[in-house]
């Protein structure tokens, strides 16, 4: 039991680091919505530009998705381990890990669209792009969560391919460890 809480807690760790990693990504890669500053303090987009909204967030679950995926598969080849503990931590590392892969992502991306502040009127700056929403955070769960629902679907083993020995049978109620009646 130690160990699978030591194991879990390693996905967690690896789950947030994955997702720091993809906050850099994401935060290099999503594009700045322009404005044209037409009177202080107010701005118009310009034609097309409104789309980096979606975009920003059509990059940032598929990084989360990616990250789900890929984090699922490792957890997964994790023979010995695998089991509702393992699974847990995948959940909440993935979690944690989309958490502070918004955190990150954002705060890259302030770094390279930095708010200006008073701008001159009839100038072009730069809005530096965010998440829009707190459900986009879910993806990386979901799909990390969905994953490890196929894999263990066809999985042909009882024990998910873990090799740990079957308990022996239970005593006092005298049943088996799969269900059976015991023979006495």
């Amino acid at each position: 039991m130690r160990a699978e809480v030591k194991a879990a807690a390693r996905v967690v760790v690896g789950c947030a680091v994955a997702g720091a990693l993809g906050g850099v990504v994401w935060g290099l890669l999503a594009p700045a919505e322009h404005l044209l500053v037409v009177t202080e303090n107010r701005g118009a987009a310009l034609t097309g530009e409104s789309a980096h909204q979606f975009d920003a967030i059509a990059i940032f679950v598929c990084i989360a998705a990616f990250l789900g995926l890929i984090s699922a598969v490792a957890s997964w080849q994790w023979r010995s381990m695998r089991g509702p503990l393992l699974f847990l931590g995948l959940l909440i590392g993935s979690a944690i890990g989309a958490s502070i892969m918004a955190g990150v992502g954002e705060g890259v991306a302030k770094l390279r669209f930095p708010h200006v502040d008073s701008p001159v009127v009839d100038t072009v700056i730069a809005i530096a792009p965010g998440i829009g929403t707190l459900l986009t955070l879910i993806v990386q769960p979901l799909v990390a969560s969905f994953v490890i629902l196929v894999i263990a679907s066809v999985n042909p083993l009882d024990d998910l391919g873990t090799g740990r020995p079957r308990h022996a049978p239970d005593e006092a109620d005298g049943t088996r460890a799969d269900g059976e009646a015991a023979i006495t």
